[in-house]
């Protein structure tokens, strides 16, 4: 199935290191957040890849275009330094488009823009480039293929815990609840869709706020509940915690390492 990535944000709430690179390429260990959100899609055997550029997209190709993988891989080093033999290899078998969809466009936008790179597709799937989860993909495109949905999202819990206040018609605060407490969950990407979706898209419109809506009115949209690892990295903190995840070891996206037979 075909992988579309939307990498074309400005990423303003991570500015420290955003206006240096789009928000995609802040590194998490040795590479960019976007390359360890396509593997863990190449991991599950979607290596088709159509990234949606729009901000700094110049330094998203560049790096692709001047990949190393022996920053990362185990190699063999001979000859003085003129022959390299990679031990390990990541990127290989990955098929990937890069399409300008704009810099200050929305997400159904730009998918509508990569439509015609998608006929033939009976289900593909999407997400935003800087989300990284454990969820467990095969599965969750099984039971999507099972039912008669139009698209498919993730339903994740935040990191961390935001308090939801009840507040009266004056303003006064009646009580605060955590997410955990008031029951609640956010949308956390990790679509799965049919082409259908792509009918419902209007020019400049949203994903979620237009066509979602239409669908869930139709009872075409479902929700995948995932109580794992989620995180989108949207602030210095999001930053830490994944940044200390990966020098730990631990890293509980990249399934790649931690799942027997690991491709």
């Amino acid at each position: 199935m075909k992988v579309v990535l939307f990498c074309g944000g400005r990423g303003i709430r991570l500015r420290e290191h955003s206006e240096a690179v789009p928000k995609p390429m802040v590194t998490i260990g040795y590479r960019p957040i976007l390359w360890h959100v396509m593997r863990y899609y190449a991991h599950y055997g979607h290596r088709d890849f159509i990234l949606c550029l729009g901000y700094r997209a110049d330094a998203i190709k560049d790096y692709f275009l001047n990949y190393r993988e022996a920053v990362s891989n185990d190699f063999v080093l001979s000859e003085g330094g003129k022959q390299i033999e990679l031990l390990t290899s990541d990127i290989a078998d990955w098929r990937i488009t890069f399409a300008d969809t704009g810099v200050d466009t929305t997400i159904g936008e730009r998918l509508r823009r990569v439509r015609h790179l998608l006929a033939g597709e009976d289900i593909f799937l999407a997400n935003y480039g800087d989300i990284l989860t454990d969820a467990p993909l095969d599965r969750l495109i099984a039971e999507f293929t099972a039912s008669d949905a139009v698209a498919s999202l993730l339903s994740v819990r935040p990191a961390y815990s935001f308090h939801v206040v009840d507040l009266d018609v004056d303003g006064r605060v009646q009580g605060l609840q955590s997410i955990e407490q008031a029951g609640l969950r956010i949308n956390g990407g990790g679509y799965i869709f049919r082409p259908g979706i792509l009918d419902l898209l209007g020019s400049g419109e949203d994903l979620v706020d237009e066509p979602f809506e239409t669908l869930a009115a139709d009872g075409k949209l479902i929700a995948f509940t995932h109580d794992g690892f989620w995180v989108s990295l949207d602030t210095l903190k999001d930053y830490e915690l994944l940044q200390h995840a990966e020098e730990s070891g631990e890293a509980p996206w990249a399934v790649w390492r931690h799942q027997p037979g690991s491709a």
